[in-house]
Parts: structure tokens; sequence; C-alpha cells
């Protein structure tokens, strides 16, 4: 019990400890860092995110976030850079470099290439006076006090403020360049976040069946009908227009009152006021329709003409629910 005592207050004390030092954070943002951003809003060519070690770990997240919000980023192993990476650099692109001391022997080989070369170098630094503060452009300062590890040996409390600068600047980068929800949607098509935003009721309309019948239809072709679509539901249509709906619901609660199908058509089981959707609608339109309405099935639409069924099957393998 102790020792599940001991790991609970552990934890939030790092948790604690680094929450403290990325609070302090707020108050090194200055000029530099609106003059970094301001740099790349205006370059033409691409941010080349380059550390080592556990810094590098962190570059390749700020590039990633760069890429889905609207800043194209390459990273670049700094070891690598001087050993022949170095041409990944083009003549427009911005470097950030990432390192706690500044002062690591890569980085002091690396940042006097990158100078000659006359590209625009951005230092995310806890140590503002190393090498790399001193002959960077802008500095975007990320100091802390000390890590989270109790030997001060580990990064940890270091890089999460590398990361939250770097999340500082993808954030100012994409309000300055008005990225907005169906841009993300551009850049995130296979994800549920994505299809959030840009999948239609008409693409999964066009996946399924559209079961119909008329209004006259005698009932064991509505069951016929039902079955062969494999949605569970037909719409009722009169001169191509929808005046109903039947689901295999409607088909349970009807044999629970009558002895005979004999004689029963559509209209006599039908609900005549069925929830619709516009084709053109988004599937997360469709999804929130049918989660307040309890169904599991959604008529779509043009004006009226019937274009198909959506199920909630479909909302779900698409990763809208």
């Amino acid at each position: 019990m102790n020792d599940l005592k001991s790991i609970i207050e552990n934890a939030k004390k790092t948790i604690l400890e680094e929450a403290n030092a990325i609070t302090l954070l707020a108050s090194l943002v200055d000029e530099s860092f609106a003059n970094a951003v301001t740099t790349i809003l205006q370059s033409s060519g691409r941010v080349i995110v380059t550390g080592i070690g556990k810094s590098a770990n962190i570059a390749t997240k700020i590039v990633a976030t760069l890429n889905s919000t609207g800043t194209p980023a390459i990273f670049m192993h700094a070891a690598d850079a001087i050993h022949g990476d170095l041409g990944t650099i083009q003549e427009d692109d911005t470097v950030i470099c990432i390192s706690k001391s500044g002062n690591t022997p890569e980085i002091k080989v690396l940042v006097p290439l990158i100078k000659a070369r006359k590209n625009k170098l951005i230092a995310i630094t806890s140590n503002t006076a190393s090498y790399l503060g001193e002959h960077a452009d802008f500095i975007l300062n990320a100091h802390v006090d000390k890590e989270a590890c109790p030997n001060n040996l580990a990064p940890t409390t270091s890089t999460t403020a590398q990361l939250v600068m770097g999340d500082a600047l993808a954030v100012c980068l994409l309000k300055l360049r008005g990225f907005t929800s169906t841009d993300f949607a551009k850049y995130h098509p296979g994800g549920s976040l994505g299809k959030q935003l840009y999948l239609r009721v008409s693409d999964l309309t066009s996946l399924n069946g559209k079961p119909q019948v008329a209004p006259n239809t005698p009932m064991k072709e509505v069951i016929v009908e039902i079955s062969k679509s494999m949605l569970g539901v037909t719409a009722v249509l009169e001169n191509n227009q929808i005046v109903g709906i039947i689901t295999d619901g409607d088909l349970r609660r009807m044999l629970t009152k009558v002895d005979s199908m004999a004689g029963l058509t559509a209209s006599d089981i039908m609900s005549k006021n069925p929830k619709m959707i516009a084709n053109t609608a988004m599937a997360v339109e469709a999804s929130a329709m049918m989660e307040a309405n309890g169904i599991t099935q959604i008529i779509a639409h043009t004006d009226g003409t019937y274009n198909g069924v959506v199920h909630i099957h479909n909302l779900t393998k698409e990763g809208i629910l």
C-alpha cells in the first residue's frame, strides 16, 4: 500500500512541477517570438526543424503539428545534417533548432553552416546565453529551472517546454493564416476528425441501395424489399415523392396487432412524416439527428426527391460516431 501511495505522490509531483514550469513560459514570450512567427509567415520556403537526442523527438512532433495546420515543415536530424543531410535546407527555408543547453557539439558545428547559407535561424532553447542563443536570429525562450527527473538529468520538463513553445508557434501561425476547420479537413482526410468536416450524406447514400415501395404495395413485397436492402427500412414513394417510411420495427409492431397480413399494404403501417435530411448535408448532421430522435436510419432527399438511406452502421464504419 505504501508503494502505491508513493507512486501516486511521485506522479502528482512530476505533473505539478512541469505544469508550474510551463506556466512560467508565458512570461518569456517576447518580441523575438513574435518576429520569429512573422518571419515564417512571410517566408516562401518551408520550416526545417532540427535537434539531437530528446530534442529531436520533440522536433518531429513540431513538424507534424506545423504540417497539419498549414505550415510546410520538414524534420532534419542535427547529427545527420552535418553528415550529408544539410542539402535538405533550401534557399528560402527557415530553420528552427531545438536544444536545451544550446551548446552541444553537433549544434556548434551545424549553426555556422546554417548561417553561412543565410537562412533565418530560430532557436528554441533553455539557455539564451548559449552558442545557439547568441547566433540565432530569433529566440523562443524555453527556460526551465530544473528537470522533473529527481536527478535533474533526464529531459522531462525541458522537452515539455520545447513542445509547448512549438505548439504556441504553430497556433500563432494558424490564426494568422486564417486556417479554418475546412482547411483542417484537407490535411486530415483519413481521420475521423477530418471526416466530420468533409463527409456528406451523399457519400454514404451512394454506398447503399434505395429500398422503395408504393403506398399500395402488398405487405409481402414490403417485407421482401426491406430484407433485400439489409438496411431495415424502406421509403414509401408516390409520384416520386416521399410520403412515408416503414422500418423493421413497424413490421414487428404490425405482427403483434394482426392475425393475417392479407389485404394489408404499405400505406396501412407506414409513418407519414419520416425524419429526413438533405443529401448535401454533412454526415455528422445525420449522426446528430439520429441520436436526437433515437433512430438508426434516416432518409436522404433533394427537395423531396428520394436519394436513399443513411444507416447508423455507415456512420460507425466511417468513424463519425
